[in-house]
């Protein structure tokens, strides 16, 4: 079990009785519901919007398609569990009577998850066919779910905590990875489905810090330490895991090893990636920034160690 899923219960929310009404649809929390009108006018489509056509698939040598199609496909993976996400958060919304603008945005951000597991699998496709599973599946425990979705059905479980590890860390960390990839990325193609997907990983960073700042003035004590524990959790044991990043994966084995030498030639082709050397300097500077701006709230997270990093 992932160590986000151990600071849940076995009950659910789903084991209540519903208690839908009253629906108040007005406006709660305006800057999230002014992202949610700026998510559906800012809709785009992977299949229409990119021009596939123009991919030069011949400048590229055998082995970097191949990096490039585990690279993509090890994205699309992890894009494609976040689908999950939402619907299991909205659910929370709901039976919590939360505002209803938050659940409005998430409509539209389990289509933008959706969107970038589509848009990854269609760049593997363009290399050469997208994967379907880890080649190596020891890989498989680095790429697996965070534990967000048993999260967000737990009674017990403190919903600002989990909107502060999975958008305000998380989300943050996937953003700042998509940015770069943006910035270095050479391959036309490959750099516009990065772009797209950073597009819209701004607005999903933004609802976690608006909503947290209605929220944290209204928190006392024992929950901001309760925020604490799981942004650190997902920090130290998700992320420093080699979530979203092969390069920090804990272990040294075969299947980091493999994952990481894909990234390296899928980098030097500039066709999506990045490695250690490049990303490190961001990601140190992420968790920092992450630790600021927490610590506006009243929180401060602990020092977070890994061997590539350092202490944090």
């Amino acid at each position: 079990m992932n160590e986000m899923s151990r600071i849940s219960t076995d009950a659910t929310i789903l084991d209540a009785p519903e208690d839908r009404f009253p629906i108040d649809l007005s406006r709660r929390i305006t800057s999230v519901r002014d992202l949610f009108y700026a998510a559906a006018k800012n809709q785009w489509d992977p299949r229409r919007d990119i021009a596939w056509d123009s991919f030069e698939k011949a400048n590229y040598t055998e082995e970097q398609l191949w990096a490039a199609r585990n690279a993509w496909s090890r994205r699309a993976w992890l894009e494609y569990g976040a689908i999950s996400e939402s619907p299991a958060i909205q659910i929370r919304f709901a039976r919590e009577g939360r505002e209803s603008d938050l659940g409005l945005f998430f409509t539209i951000r389990s289509q933008e998850e959706a969107r970038h597991a589509e848009v990854c699998y269609l760049f593997a496709e363009a290399c050469g066919g997208y994967i379907e599973a880890p080649p190596l599946r020891e890989y498989e425990s680095n790429v697996e779910t965070h534990g967000v979705r048993k999260m967000a059905l737990d009674p017990d479980g403190l919903l600002e905590a989990l909107i502060a590890a999975l958008v305000c860390a998380a989300e943050e960390v996937a953003f700042d990875v998509f940015k770069h990839l943006s910035e270095i990325t050479t391959d036309p193609i490959a750099r516009a489905c990065c772009r797209g997907i950073t597009r819209d990983e701004v607005r999903h960073c933004a609802f976690g810090w608006h909503y947290m700042a209605k929220r944290i003035p209204e928190m006392g004590p024992d929950e901001l330490r309760k925020i604490e524990k799981a942004v650190a959790i997902m920090i130290q044991n998700v992320e420093m895991n080699g979530y979203h990043s092969a390069w920090l994966a804990q272990d040294d084995g075969e299947a980091t090893r493999f994952d990481m030498e894909c990234d390296r030639i899928t980098w030097e082709a500039g066709l999506g990636s990045t490695v250690e050397e490049a990303e490190k300097p961001i990601f140190i500077a992420t968790v920092k920034r992450i630790r600021e701006q927490m610590r506006e709230w009243g929180c401060e997270l602990p020092e977070f160690h890994h061997p590539r990093t350092g202490t944090i």
